[in-house]
């Protein structure tokens, strides 16, 4: 069922935004994101001489106990070259509130990565995601971070003065 759920909002998004190129989710399981688990994701080269914005899209309950999120995200290129970030996203308002759309229980996010890029190398390129999240005080990671469903990836072409 969850699969289906998540199925029908890729799909709904593609219809509705001529903008994206690809997109795709990981399902986290029921006990929770782990700290160990690097999410992996495959991408086939787009036009090269376009510019796509880059996006982590997170869907999440009120279970996330946190108010921020903490990833490192690692690009790798097709030749070789791998760049990584360590990233901060607010996910509550100052008043506690979650932040992002969606009905009460499942909240969806769509969180800034990369702004304006090109993929000028041919190949498959690997989008790797992993959270950095930890306990006020404590020095080891959230062991099973809870209250994350789905983690993934949106390109979309680049709209620069209104249009693409």
């Amino acid at each position: 069922m969850k699969k289906l759920l998540c199925l029908l909002a890729i799909m709904s998004l593609i219809s509705c935004d001529d903008q994206l190129v690809s997109a795709d989710y990981y399902d986290v399981p029921p006990s929770g994101w782990d700290i160990k688990d690097m999410v992996s994701f495959q991408i086939e080269p787009q036009d090269s001489t376009i510019a796509y914005d880059l996006f982590i899209n997170l869907r999440n309950t009120h279970d996330y106990e946190y108010n921020n999120l903490w990833l490192i995200s690692q690009i790798k290129f097709p030749q070789g070259k791998v760049v990584t970030d360590t990233l901060q996203y607010r996910m509550t308002a100052s008043d506690g509130k979650f932040l992002g759309t969606g009905s009460s229980d499942v909240l969806e996010n769509k969180l800034w990565l990369k702004e304006g890029i090109r993929f000028r190398e041919s190949g498959t390129y690997q989008l790797a995601l992993k959270h950095a999240m930890r306990k006020t005080g404590e020095v080891n990671g959230d062991a099973q971070l809870k209250g994350i469903l789905n983690v993934g990836y949106s390109i979309e072409k680049q709209v620069q003065n209104g249009s693409n």
